[in-house]
Order: structure tokens, then C-alpha cells, then sequence
């Protein structure tokens, strides 16, 4: 393998596995203030255990999420040094802004509050995991400022001289359309796997104690489950909106990607929506079968009228070719491009499931002792990860060949191919060698993940005296990570 298939391995690794943790940390941080507003205003225990329950599994995602990250940055500039050179200009400016402003905010007052459960009024030590929230998606914001000049490059001209991208105007950055439909998109995203993530544990937890006898620990693992359920469906509702939104705007800024996801070989009118295709995806589109379609809709997603034209992957390559020169195939990877999309869309099924379940048997007030709902309550919790990791698989394989995609309206000069933005220097060797090192690394991290996670809410069954409210003073404590 080249250097170049080796880097963009690397970098797919990576990225996904750090991607694991990044919904979680922007949708749990608030999740966990509101459990804490909650205790402050009804002063009830159960409010109170459930913020520390899940305060401890929230510092643990945020903690890998730091490492994991950390690796991304260094990236750029081992293996994509002729990237960092061409956008470095612009693509710095958020990246530091989100060092220096929203990641400062976090690991401040994270510190404040866990270190502040005695030593702080109680109403700043509240006001610190809300500053941790706002500056965790403050966060998310900058990253995906950065990533949409990727998308849509704007606020930047080209120079010649120096064969750079250099800004002009970092509020058009800041402001990029791109920008401003995908934070909402990732945003309610991140709320449906913090909601399935809070209402899948407590879930299983409730049954666990109903099935025990301890009545009053259920009950409160009880109003977790349905704090949960109402987040990921309110959140479920945000996704639907916001998808569709950033799938017009993608059909005007990137038609390749949308017309690969849909695998629709030839531009025509009142272009249906494919549940199943089978055939050569890799092809030009060549001995593709539709077996099963929905009439008109992918117009209806991409124009708002269900007989509206689009164009065709052969269609966009030709103009491609027309415009940018007819050196490569400016389609993605059809197979990975179109199934990603439809996993995307159909494991929030998962969450949809767990919605219905959980309120019908825990209506009326009852805690449920369900061993279904129990089974169903795990197996929904890995579902809206997935479903996010291949939303992330789809919007950054679906832009290949371009690492920066050049802009149908912008400056023409502005774009990149993937092939032109893998650093010179670095051999198959060197990148082989760190691809496995990673790679070892991150399964290391994902045991302990996975064993902390584990760990912290099975030990939560073994208190119920404290869940009951019996534990007079549990706010005296720090948040250790012990019980």
C-alpha cells in the first residue's frame, strides 16, 4: 500500500474511534447539568445519585475523548503536511480558537466541579457544569467551522505566489452556511446518543432493582429512563429537521456526494430514493439495481418537489472533468458512500425503539421489571453511536477525491485533491508503523473504556440505601471515582 492509502487509513482509524466519544461528551455534558439542576431545586436524593452516576461516566468518555483527540492534530502534520501547508492559514484560526477559548473553559471549571462539591456555593459549583456544557459545544462549534472550509470553503483567497489558501474575512468562516446546518445536525445527534446513552442505563438499572425489591431506587432510576426518553425523542425530531436541511444545502454544494449516496448513476427527474441496490458500486455505476425505491423522494430531500431534476453521478463527472481537468474520478467510493448513508438513517431505529418500550411500560408511574425492556435497553445503547460514526464515514468519504472540495460559487482556485495533501517525506514504513501502534493503543483504551463504564454502573446497584435517600449528606463528597 502507498503512503497515501496508508495515511487515509490512519486517519479513518482514528478519527472514528475518537468520533466514539465526541457525541457523548457534547450531549451528556448538559444532561448532567440539568440532573444536578434538578437536585438543587427538589433537593429529592435520587436526583442527586443520578448526577453523580452519570457525572462519572461523563468524565471518563471526556477523558479518552481528550487523548483520542489529541492524535488528530498531530496528524496533520505528519502525514498531511502538504494540506497543512495549503489551508494551515485558515484552518489554524478555529482549530486555536477552540483550544484557547471553549477548551479552556472546560477543563477550568470540569476541575470546579469535581473538586467543588464542598468547597463551592452550591449555586456556583451548578453554575460550573453549566459553563462545562456551553464550552463543550462552544467546542463542537469551532471543530466544525474548520471542517466545513473542507466542505465549502469560503472567507479565504488563493495566492499564487505562495500556492497557499490565505483568509480574508474569519467571520465568513465562522459564519460558513455549511457551518450553520451541520453544528445543529451534529449538535441534536450528540442529544440522541446522550439521551439513549442515560435512558438505556437507567433502564437496565430499573428493572435490575425492581427485579430486587428495592422499590425507591427504581423509581428513581425510573425518572432517569424517562428524563432520557423524552431528550432522545425531542432530540430524534432535531435530527430529522436538521438532516433535512443539510441535505439541500449539500445537494447544491457537493452533487457528487448526494448523488453517490442515492448510487444514482444518470441525472432524471423526480429521482427516487433507494432502500436497496445491488451491483457494481465501484464502476460507473455500471449493472446497478435499484430492487427497491421510494418514488420521487430524493428530489422531494434535495429540491422540496418530488419531480425536480438532479444530476447524475456520470452527469457531475463529466462537468467535473469539464472544469477541474479529466485526470481522476471525482465519485467517492459508491458502496462505502451509499450504505453509510442508509446505516446512518436506519440504526436510529434503535433509540425509536427504546422510546416506545420504555414509555409504554413505565407508564402510570410504574417501575417496570421488564427483562425485555432490560435487553432492549442495552441493545439500543450502541445504536445511535453507530448510527453517528457512519454519519461521519459519509460526509468525509463522500467528499473524496477532495480534501478541500472546491466551492460551486467561491474562488475556483480553493480546492485540493486528497492525493496532493499527503506529506512527501513519510514513507509506507513510517506510516505502517504508527498505524499499528495506534491501533494497539486505541483497542487498550477502548478495554478500559469499556471496563470503567461497566464498572461504574453495575456499582451502582450495590448502593440502594444511598438511592433511597437514606445517604444524609452525599453532596459533602468529591466526585471520586469510587464508591
Amino acid at each position: 500500500m502507498s503512503s497515501l492509502e496508508l495515511a487515509r487509513w490512519q486517519f479513518g482509524i482514528t478519527t472514528v474511534y475518537h468520533f466514539i466519544f465526541v457525541p457523548l461528551t457534547i450531549g451528556l455534558a448538559p444532561l448532567v447539568a440539568l440532573l444536578q439542576t434538578l437536585w438543587v431545586v427538589t433537593r429529592k436524593p435520587g436526583w442527586l445519585r443520578l448526577t453523580r452516576l452519570f457525572g462519572k461516566l461523563f468524565l471518563v468518555n471526556f477523558a479518552l475523548g481528550v487523548v483520542t483527540g489529541i492524535v488528530q492534530e498531530f496528524q496533520f502534520g505528519m502525514n498531511w503536511s502538504e494540506y497543512a501547508r495549503f489551508v494551515g492559514d485558515v484552518f489554524g484560526a478555529p482549530l486555536a480558537m477552540e483550544a484557547l477559548a471553549a477548551f479552556f473553559i472546560e477543563s477550568t471549571f470540569l476541575g470546579l466541579w469535581i473538586f467543588g462539591w464542598k468547597q463551592l456555593p452550591r449555586a456556583l459549583h451548578l453554575a460550573s457544569i453549566w459553563l462545562v456544557a456551553f464550552a463543550v459545544n462552544l467546542s463542537a462549534y469551532f471543530i466544525l467551522a474548520a471542517n466545513s472550509f473542507m466542505q465549502h470553503p469560503v472567507g479565504a483567497r488563493f495566492n499564487p505566489a505562495t500556492g497557499r489558501a490565505e483568509m480574508t474575512d474569519i467571520l465568513a468562516v465562522l459564519t460558513n452556511n455549511t457551518v450553520l446546518v451541520a453544528f445543529p445536525h451534529t449538535v441534536t445527534s450528540a442529544f440522541l446518543v446522550a439521551g439513549t446513552f442515560v435512558a438505556g442505563i437507567c433502564g437496565w438499572l430499573m428493572v435490575r432493582s425492581s427485579q430486587s425489591g428495592e422499590a425507591a431506587a427504581a423509581q428513581t432510576f425510573r425518572s432517569g429512563l424517562r428524563l432520557g426518553l423524552v431528550t432522545l425523542i425531542v432530540s430524534g425530531i432535531g435530527v430529522a429537521v436538521s438532516g433535512d436541511a443539510q441535505a439541500k444545502l449539500m445537494f447544491q454544494q457537493q452533487p457528487m456526494k448526494m448523488a453517490a449516496a442515492e448510487a444514482l448513476c444518470d441525472g432524471r427527474a423526480g429521482a427516487p430514493f433507494s432502500l436497496l441496490a445491488l451491483g457494481d458500486l465501484n464502476n460507473d455505476c455500471r449493472g446497478v439495481r435499484h430492487l427497491l425505491e421510494l418514488p420521487g423522494l430524493t428530489s422531494y430531500l434535495a429540491r422540496a418537489d418530488f419531480q425536480a431534476p438532479l444530476e447524475g453521478v456520470n452527469d457531475v463527472q463529466k462537468r467535473y472533468e469539464e472544469r477541474y481537468g479529466a485526470g481522476p474520478d471525482y465519485a467517492p467510493n459508491l458502496a462505502v458512500t451509499y450504505w453509510s448513508f442508509r446505516l446512518m438513517i436506519g440504526l436510529g431505529l434503535g433509540s425509536a425503539a427504546l422510546a416506545l418500550a420504555g414509555f409504554w411500560l413505565t407508564r402510570g408511574g410504574v417501575a417496570s421489571n421488564s427483562e425485555r425492556l432490560a435487553r432492549l435497553s442495552l441493545a439500543a445503547l450502541p445504536t445511535p453511536f453507530l448510527a453517528c460514526s457512519f454519519g461521519w464515514i459519509f460526509t468525509e468519504m463522500g467528499r473524496q477525491p477532495w480534501l478541500v472540495a472546491p466551492n460551486p460559487t467561491g474562488v475556483d482556485a480553493l480546492r485540493l485533491l486528497t492525493a496532493s495533501g499527503v506529506s512527501t517525506a513519510v514513507s509506507p514504513a513510517m506510516v505502517w508503523t504508527t498505524l499499528i501502534g495506534f491501533t494497539c493503543v486505541y483497542g487498550a483504551l477502548a478495554a478500559v473504556w469499556f471496563y470503567l463504564m461497566r464498572h461504574f454502573v453495575r456499582a451502582s446497584l450495590k448502593h440502594p440505601a444511598a438511592l433511597a435517600g437514606e445517604d444524609s449528606h452525599p453532596e459533602t463528597a468529591p466526585l471520586s471515582f469510587g464508591y
